[in-house]
């Protein structure tokens, strides 16, 4: 795998930090509520982002590095950030459970989708190094991660109650039990100070359930990107475009997630097949060519199912 210098990962850093100044700076000075309209549009802003990041990341691997692999390694971030767009849709769904639990009001869900975004790529950055040196000391990791991804797909696969309760969340239970909380919401606001006393507001609360979740998809979506590409850079990267362009996702989908009931059997499907993959690639290697027309066509396959047949079976669950 062809090494990334130090300075490259700092010129991501950098373009990330610059975006997401600019995001909350600039466009979100004040809370307002977003409309549809603008979610698709900043949708095609990170999705044009994305593409011309990766063009850029071919060139620069074809000509400035002088690797004859360059278009394999676009390749595999191109196919790694559809597989965590399409990981991204269960983000969305949970995301609508948590805002509606809690009755957050719609002005304020960007300010909280934006600081859980940003604390999930953190964490992510952790895992993923984590995981990436795991996988270069003890290459038989990735036979448990196979596993587990193939039990995961499973599992999506099965009828099951998609009930969450928030409340139950471990950290937020700790977090009460050594944090005054205060009864309403605060405006915009994560902590306010009331007669001398610092508060955290339920604001907060909703921040904390959005960030513990990610852990819990973090430890699905990473594997599967793992197991298309061992690069850290190529896996963090890809990774951080696609959950960056989630808060615009939730708000483009979040009216009519309704509508793709099949979408969840897609998921769970692209899931197996990863793992399997993971476990068979030493008898049975698949190009990366091969691995991002399966993921592409169960992907197409089960969104075009959800909306021919969403008329016919109005009342059935995915």
């Amino acid at each position: 795998m062809q090494t990334v210098p130090l300075w490259a990962w700092g010129a991501f850093l950098v373009f990330i930090a610059a975006m997401l100044a600019l995001d909350l700076g600039v466009f979100r000075k004040k809370s307002s509520v977003i409309g549809m309209k603008e979610a698709v549009s900043w949708c095609g802003v990170w999705l044009a982002l994305a593409m011309v990041f990766n063009a850029a990341l071919w060139f620069w691997w074809s000509h400035g590095l002088g690797t004859d692999k360059g278009g394999e390694l676009a390749l595999q971030w191109f196919t790694g950030y559809l597989v965590e767009i399409c990981l991204s849709v269960d983000n969305v769904f949970v995301f609508i459970v948590i805002f509606s639990y809690f009755k957050v009001p719609p002005q304020h869900q960007h300010r909280v989708l934006f600081w859980g975004i940003l604390g999930a790529a953190i964490m992510r950055f952790v895992f993923i190094i984590a995981g990436v040196g795991l996988l270069e000391r003890f290459h038989w990791l990735i036979y448990g991660f196979g596993v587990f991804l193939v039990f995961t797909g499973i599992k999506m696969a099965l009828p099951h109650k998609d009930e969450i309760d928030p409340e139950k969340n471990i950290a937020v239970r700790l977090f009460r039990k050594f944090f005054p909380v205060a009864s309403a919401y605060e405006g915009g606001q994560f902590f306010v100070t009331r007669d001398g006393r610092r508060l955290a507001t339920p604001l907060f609360i909703v921040l904390l359930v959005i960030e513990t979740t990610d852990v819990a998809f973090a430890l699905d979506s990473i594997p599967a990107v793992l197991a298309i590409s061992s690069s850290a850079f190529i896996v963090f990267t890809s990774n951080i475009f696609a959950i960056l362009g989630l808060r615009s996702l939730y708000f483009a989908l979040h009216g009519v997630m309704g509508l793709f009931r099949y979408l969840g059997l897609g998921l769970a499907a692209i899931l197996v097949f990863i793992g399997l993959k993971m476990l068979l690639d030493e008898v049975f290697p698949l190009s990366i060519g091969v691995s991002l027309g399966v993921i592409g066509g169960v992907l197409a396959v089960s969104v075009g199912a959800s909306l021919i047949l969403a008329d016919k079976t109005p009342n059935k669950a995915s």
